[in-house]
């Protein structure tokens, strides 16, 4: 696509969370740094940012906000004292980035982002744009009494409306958030920007999988050997619980290896942990009357958030002989490789508005890994029953599917066929990575308002 020739080709993006938490914000920084614009990110960096921006300055200038200082207010003024420092932090951020052509903001969380990015845009006559991953107002309604009819909630969801229609343009998530926000809030050029992979998430070979258990046996035991006899046998030089290496370079699984069943979170309220550890025991019931049926089971749960400490204390009294659980946090750069590495991804993600879809199954799919995922209002966007993976609605339904999968592991012949599905529709749904995706639909309108 050819480049107009133009002067202004600065954009902002700001999100009002940790950066190195919103993927989605750091892969439109890394399209438009590729498009040769120049990208001012206003954020918090709790977690260390993609290294492609922080690598490209002075191209990518990461703006850090203040961290909110910690009060004993009540609730109520702690919520004020917060927007109210947000607001100055944002403010002062504005003022020393480099004048853009578009401004674009992640919603949620939009309070006072929207009203602040909406008035620097007015006063700079700098195009507004919104990308919608959910609903402020949902997410609020998560924790506060009343639910959504929460006075905070309704002014929440008040200011969304207002300054939602005047944006210059939005993106957001699925086919059925764009039909809400034209239909039920009035908002004009909406598009569809789907999350797609980026190309680090992606298949990848034994030996890539067998580098990864190494490293990870340095931290967590259950990627050891339980003995050292592979070491004993002739060609092996390196070995995990899963895998051997031979001195020849070749690597080869080990047979009746455990499986390994991956899930990320954010441990926050609109992900119900508790059905995922019901249904491991039923699996580990299943497991202990038909051991040779079924295999060790290692559920590795990735990621960090608020209610992390909580099902970590639920986890630890868990008496399984069948089942182990560890709750790592993982480098960037070995997410992926986890995820590629594991046998089958579960996603409890139900959506506060029931109109997003869970970006951590994109990457699943993206490494070519089946999904079990909690099915809810728009979920069928990107999870087919069947095709790519399954969905359940409640313990019993997940633990039958992880009975279904994991029966005569690794090699149970009636899943043969299931299996040629998947990985049929995965590849397919690979073809379209995220900068191409984000080329086709969200570059032409940029370039249109500069």
């Amino acid at each position: 696509m050819a480049e107009p020739k133009v002067r202004n080709r600065n954009v902002c993006i700001v999100v009002l969370g940790d950066i190195g938490h919103s993927p989605r914000m750091e892969y439109h920084a890394c399209s438009f740094l590729e498009h040769n614009y120049t990208v001012d990110l206003i954020g918090y960096v709790e977690s260390k940012p993609l290294e492609q921006l922080t690598s490209a300055l002075p191209r990518c200038k990461i703006h850090e906000l203040s961290a909110v200082p910690v009060t004993n207010l009540t609730p109520t003024l702690k919520l004020i004292f917060k927007t109210v420092w947000q607001t100055l932090s944002l403010m002062i951020a504005l003022a020393s980035i480099r004048r853009p052509s578009s401004l674009l903001l992640q919603n949620p969380p939009g309070i006072p982002a929207l009203a602040v990015c909406y008035l620097y845009c007015l006063i700079t006559r700098t195009k507004f744009i919104i990308d919608w991953h959910n609903y402020t107002y949902t997410i609020l309604a998560l924790g506060m009494a009343g639910g959504e009819k929460n006075r905070f909630c309704r002014v929440a969801r008040w200011i969304e409306r207002k300054f939602g229609s005047k944006a210059d343009a939005n993106f957001c998530v699925t086919k059925a958030m764009m039909e809400d926000l034209t239909t039920n809030w009035k908002i004009r050029n909406v598009n569809v920007l789907y999350d797609r992979p980026p190309l680090q998430f992606h298949p990848i070979e034994l030996t890539k999988k067998h580098e990864l258990f190494m490293k990870l046996s340095k931290e967590y035991p259950q990627f050891l050997p339980s003995c050292y006899d592979d070491l004993k046998e002739s060609g092996v030089v390196e070995c995990t619980a899963l895998t051997q290496k031979l001195s020849n370079g070749t690597v080869l699984y080990k047979p009746n290896r455990m499986a390994i069943l991956v899930s990320s979170t954010s441990w926050t309220p609109d992900e119900d942990f508790g059905i995922l550890l019901e249904a491991l025991k039923v699996y580990e019931k299943e497991a202990n009357t038909k051991p040779q049926n079924f295999p060790f089971l290692l559920c590795i749960i990735t990621g960090k958030g608020p209610q992390k400490e909580e099902y970590q204390k639920k986890i630890e009294q868990l008496k399984f002989s069948r089942v182990e659980i560890i709750t790592p946090w993982l480098d960037t750069e070995d997410y992926p490789t986890l995820l590629a590495s594991a046998d089958l991804g579960v996603c409890l993600h139900w959506s506060s508005s029931g109109l997003d879809l869970p970006m951590k199954v994109v990457d699943m799919f993206g490494c070519g890994l089946p999904v079990c995922a909690f099915d809810f209002k728009c979920l069928h966007e990107l999870v087919r029953p069947g095709q790519n993976g399954f969905i359940f609605q409640s313990q019993q339904e997940l633990a039958d599917q992880l009975l279904f999968w994991f029966e005569n592991f690794p090699s149970n012949p009636s899943l043969v066929e299931s299996k040629e599905i998947f990985k049929k529709n995965l590849l397919s749904f690979q073809n379209l990575r995220w900068h191409d995706n984000w080329t086709n639909v969200a570059l032409p309108i940029f370039n249109s308002f500069i």
